[in-house]
Order: structure tokens, then sequence, then C-alpha cells
């Protein structure tokens, strides 16, 4: 499957088998093993995009289109604990690469449709997608789709930046100034943005759109995120998407990584929270892995990541 002018195409599950060699251990399930059974429907869809489009066409730093990769490398050898889920395969750009900002833009008009025609063919109501790599362009067809699908208009993000910049154009800075002007998002919530990135442009943005904002460093004064983020699905009416950019954890390998954020451990007891929640979908985004040690760090977190949000706390 292809996009309209063939520039991403989705690579399906055994093609990404073909890609990655599994070590077996007899007597142990791994996740791997259970990926490659056929089964009945499962509850959570894991979609992989592997593409830095984005935050090229918004000054950023490449390394996006090997976040995937690395998190399936590690997943498929991790045990298997019985979760109901599937990878249905990974958007992958084939084109050739933009040198202009102005051209990379028009290619992820491109994504942004192909991402929604691949959700809308392969997930259902009532299953969890969860997005894995990619720019945070990827944001905006997800949350189309939420809309459409779900009747989803409050999104929450954890994210060092707003993304609410000006739509001139689209990148991986815009999705949700798009989302918001559009009206498939009504109630955004952003948390952990650094202060000292704030426009004026954003300012007014933001007071416009009545978009909750907390900085990052309120928190140092012991505001708690996660009572901020479950006070969110208290009041949503209807299930709430989760976004969460890599760059709000310090030293993390991403598009935009900063030595100030909060730690993996404080990440993941949010996402911990999430199975219990109406949630309507999961963006991992814009972690950027661009050496062996990077892809090793991006790729476990990712995995700890996405398994926490479906397997509830025992």
């Amino acid at each position: 499957m292809k996009s309209t002018r063939k520039n991403f195409e989705l690579r399906t599950k055994s093609q990404l088998f073909s890609d990655h060699l599994m070590i077996s251990r007899k007597g142990e399930e791994r996740i791997g093993d259970y990926l490659t059974v056929n089964k009945p429907k499962p509850q959570v869809i894991i979609l992989g995009i592997s593409e830095s489009i984005g935050p090229f066409a918004n000054y950023g730093r490449m390394g996006s289109e090997h976040s995937f990769n690395a998190f399936f490398k590690q997943f498929i050898q991790w045990p298997y604990q019985g979760q109901s889920f599937d990878v249905l395969g990974n958007i992958t750009f084939i084109g050739s690469f933009p040198t202009q900002v102005e051209e990379a833009s028009v290619l992820v008009e491109e994504l942004d449709a192909f991402v929604l025609e691949v959700l809308r063919l392969n997930v259902s109501k009532d299953q969890l997608p969860i997005v894995i790599g990619g720019g945070h362009n990827n944001a905006l067809p997800l949350m189309r789709w939420a809309n459409e699908v779900k009747a989803c208009k409050t999104v929450i993000n954890l994210d060092a930046h707003t993304d609410c910049r000006a739509i001139n154009r689209r990148h991986s800075g815009n999705s949700f100034s798009v989302a918001l002007e559009e009206g498939v998002l009504e109630n955004y919530h952003v948390f952990g943005v650094h202060a000292y990135g704030i426009t004026p442009f954003m300012k007014d943005f933001i007071r416009k759109h009545h978009v909750n904002l907390t900085f990052f460093e309120s928190y140092f004064g012991g505001e708690v995120l996660a009572s901020d983020v479950l006070d969110v699905f208290l009041h949503a009416k209807g299930p709430v998407g989760v976004d969460l950019d890599m760059d709000c954890m310090a030293n993390m390998p991403s598009s935009a990584s900063s030595p100030s954020g909060w730690s993996l451990d404080e990440i993941r007891n949010i996402i911990r929270l999430l199975p219990n929640q109406p949630l309507a979908y999961l963006n991992l985004t814009e972690g950027a892995a661009n050496n062996a040690e990077q892809e090793r760090t991006i790729g476990r977190a990712l995995a700890y990541l996405c398994l926490d949000s479906f397997t509830p706390m025992e």
C-alpha cells in the first residue's frame, strides 16, 4: 500500500520480520513468537512511522526515521505476557529526500492523508492505535481519525514545546494549531513546555484557543503531573488522545533533545495510568537515534512506554 504520490509505503508485519533477526529461547514465548501467530481481533494496534520529513520541514534534526525500527528490534525479543495486540506495519518514506523546507511541507501533507487512510482502513472504534516513530506532524492525522471515529476532541500532550506554530505550511511544529483551527481538537492540554521557548505568536494563539498549558518549570514547585493528567480524563467528554514527545525527557535521543526534562521513569509512571483510562490513541513521537547507543536507548524506552500503556498494573 502506497500514498497518492508514492512517496510513502506501508511495510507489512511480515516485511518487518524479514528485516529483523529474532533469537528464540526454548520454553520461552517472546513477543516476536506471539506476533507470528494468527490471533483474534487485538485490542491494541501498533503502527510504526519511519520519516523525518516533518522535523526537517520544522528545521529540526534528523533521526526520527530510525526510532520505530529501534523499537521493533527490542520489542520482539521481550517475553510475551498475555496482552492483546498486533503490529500493523511501518509507514516508510521511500521518495527522494527534499532539499528545501517548502518541498518537505508538501510531503508532510501527503503523509497526513496517507496516515489517515491507513488508520481508517485498519483500526476500528474499539481498538487502541499506538503510533511509534516519525515526527510530531503525525499527531494531526491521528487527531483527525480519533475525532472522526471516536468523537475525541480532547488531547494531552507531554512535550517541551506547544507545537502551536503558525499555519503557513505543514511541519512537525504545527499539528495542534491546525487541529484547533479545524475544530477536530477543542480541548488541548500541553504539560511540560519549556518556558524559554514560547514566542509571542504562540502566546496569542494559546490565549485565543484556551489552551491549558503548564510549563515544565512550574513542576519544580511541587505541581504533580499525574494529578494534572488524571484531571483531564476526569472532566473530558469522551475518550482522550495522548501524545508523548520524547523530548520531554532529559537527555533522551530526540529531534529536539535537551538536558532538562523529566526522567524516563517519571514518564513511565504517567503512561502506566493509561490502561485504566478512556484512551483514544497514544502517539510516541520524535525519538531520534543517530548511533548504536542512541538506538538501544530509544528502542528500549519506546518498548517500555508502549507496553506500559496497555498492561494494567497488578
